[in-house]
């Protein structure tokens, strides 16, 4: 039982923070293409874009809390969880800015654990009998 919970918990989780993220970016005026232009180099920076990916980012995120097409759903937050660590991986390295001398913030670090999150909830996918489609499965 404590597998299923902790598989529960990983996916409300990183659902819950594309939501929330992806809430940010539809809300906060200029969020999106100032996240873009700061972490990855300007590339996707077009304010249209970045409302098109927020509201994906939303989507994607209540359909991974709720449990719901998980073969498609977990790869893609994975997707976007994964990639969202990878220009930040000075934080992980040296998150007090120590050996770096980089503009270190300890708030970074976490992302390590929920791209590892992400991958383990595809890893063990068919052990989260708790998920919406699993359930809804069993009944036909």
């Amino acid at each position: 039982m404590l597998a299923k919970i902790a598989l529960l918990i990983m996916r409300i989780g990183t659902g819950m923070l594309l939501v929330l993220w992806g809430g940010v970016r539809l809300l906060k005026d200029g969020m999106g293409p100032n996240l873009a232009n700061k972490y990855y180099g300007g590339v996707g920076n077009d304010g249209t874009l970045q409302l098109a990916f927020a509201g994906f980012e939303v989507m994607l995120g209540a359909l991974v809390v709720l449990g719901l097409f998980r073969k498609i759903t977990l790869p893609l937050s994975a997707l976007i969880l994964v990639c969202g660590a990878f220009p930040i991986w000075r934080h992980f390295l040296d998150p007090f800015g120590m050996y770096l001398h980089t503009d270190a913030n300890l708030l970074f670090f976490p992302s390590l654990t929920v791209a590892g999150a992400a991958l383990a909830l595809i890893a063990f996918r068919g052990q989260d009998t708790l998920a919406l489609d699993r359930v809804i499965g069993k009944k036909r």
